[in-house]
């Protein structure tokens, strides 16, 4: 199934959209649920897409979907988004620093179009390219917004995905991009604390800001741990 998560030379448009298909068989049943559930929670049919060709981030329309429902304020949905997707930021920095030469239109469509899986993909791949990026980002948004459509047309419900076990895709999915890139034992170490880390503080502050945090941390520890040591006596 991972077989597309495999490092290629291959760094066109065509050979990003093809590196999302694995994921498909998640997200389509996520975007089916999604549309479901902003539906449920009063959502019109025109909203429910719109979120998906504006926000697009699963967990945060889930959220937003479901404070929506609960008759929470524009400003408190407008936060746990925000908050939920703070991890994007340091996504839009990593490629900001490998896509050189993007006008500015490019970089802001590009910014848009960031998500978990196209950023995952696009980092493991061994040629990283703007193409290749696009292509993995569209792939997504495409699968994404169909899937959303059909969940608003269907009339019935679907099972919850996490009683499936199909929300376990994801973790899943990022896990096969991580391994092939640890190719020391410098790295390995890095990535163990920083998912112990996450582990140990998910719970007290929330998994959205967790990531963001987190990642911070493991960015930062990476940089120190990995940086050339000087030599005293060649400074001399």
């Amino acid at each position: 199934m991972f077989t597309s998560f495999r490092k290629s030379s291959d760094s066109g448009f065509s050979a990003g959209f093809r590196a999302m298909l694995p994921l498909w068989t998640g997200l389509i049943p996520f975007g089916l649920a999604y549309a479901l559930s902003a539906r449920t929670a009063g959502l019109s049919p025109f909203d429910t897409q719109l979120m998906s060709v504006v926000v697009l981030a699963g967990s945060a329309q889930f959220s937003a979907a479901g404070l929506f429902g609960l008759g929470a304020s524009g400003a408190s949905i407008v936060l746990t988004t925000f908050v939920i997707n703070l991890r994007h930021l340091l996504y839009t920095l990593t490629l900001g620093q490998k896509l050189k030469g993007l006008t500015w239109s490019q970089k802001l469509f590009a910014a848009h179009f960031t998500t978990d899986e196209a950023f995952g993909v696009t980092i493991a791949s061994k040629n990283v390219s703007h193409p290749f990026f696009m292509g993995a980002a569209l792939s997504l948004f495409v699968s994404w917004n169909a899937s959303t459509l059909a969940g608003i047309l269907l009339s019935t419900a679907i099972p919850d995905p996490a009683a499936l076990g199909i929300d376990f895709i994801f973790p899943l999915a990022f896990l096969a991009l991580l391994i092939p890139l640890l190719e020391r034992w410098t790295e390995v170490g890095i990535a163990a604390l920083a998912g112990i880390s996450a582990l140990l503080v998910t719970d007290l502050i929330g998994s959205g800001l967790t990531i963001f945090l987190i990642g911070t941390f493991g960015a930062l520890l990476g940089a120190w741990w990995t940086q050339p040591k000087t030599n005293v006596e060649d400074s001399v």
